[in-house]
């Protein structure tokens, strides 16, 4: 017998794109909406679940719009090489994931990110859904499952590269040969033996 979960995550493999399909009203009405909007209760239950998500004060889901794409760099007036100008070509060193969730965090200053996940994209914006949690709250300290978000060392999680997308950026999934460098941080093993 397949869960309810498994129901739900195989939809959202490959979901309905057609006009009418709810996916596509969604993102019109998204379009109009700001760039970063909390919403009641995840789009996604079973991926924000998987995440660390529960239903329980203290957790808070926040929508992020973010642009598509590589960097956007206004054209050079001056004389240069088309390929010197620096206009294409150009991708940021952080995932379009990773820039939601800080944007998510600098708008909530007093929660953390705890992660987030993929919800949709049109032709110019991608959108994710950033689970937050307030370290703060009476019912987060007392749940040992997520307690641990309260220790200072949690501060600042989504600038520091600390949520899954962070340390996937980080090169942190991988292990053992060929990821020697990547440990504790590419700038650190860097400054080792100096």
């Amino acid at each position: 017998m397949k869960s309810l979960y498994s129901f739900v995550a195989e939809q959202w493999k490959s979901p309905d794109k057609s006009f009418n399909s709810p996916y596509k009203q969604r993102l019109i009405q998204w379009r109009k909406e700001g760039s970063i909007v909390r919403v009641e209760k995840p789009l996604r239950i079973d991926r924000a679940r998987a995440l660390g998500y529960k239903a329980k004060q203290g957790f808070i889901v926040v929508r992020v719009r973010v642009r598509k794409g590589g960097r956007r760099k206004p054209a050079i007036r001056g004389g240069r090489k088309p390929s010197k100008m620096g206009l294409v070509k150009l991708t940021p060193g952080k995932s379009i994931q990773r820039i939601a969730e800080e944007r998510a965090a600098r708008k909530y200053p007093n929660l953390e990110v705890l992660n987030s996940y993929w919800v949709g994209e049109d032709g110019t914006h991608k959108y994710y859904e950033v689970i937050l949690v307030d370290p703060h709250h009476p019912v987060i300290k007392n749940d040992p499952k997520i307690n641990w978000i309260c220790r200072p060392a949690n501060r600042g999680r989504a600038f520091r590269g600390l949520t899954s997308a962070g340390k996937k950026g980080r090169g942190l999934r991988n292990k053992g040969k060929g990821a020697e460098k990547v440990r504790p941080s590419i700038r650190a093993h860097g400054r080792r033996g100096k």
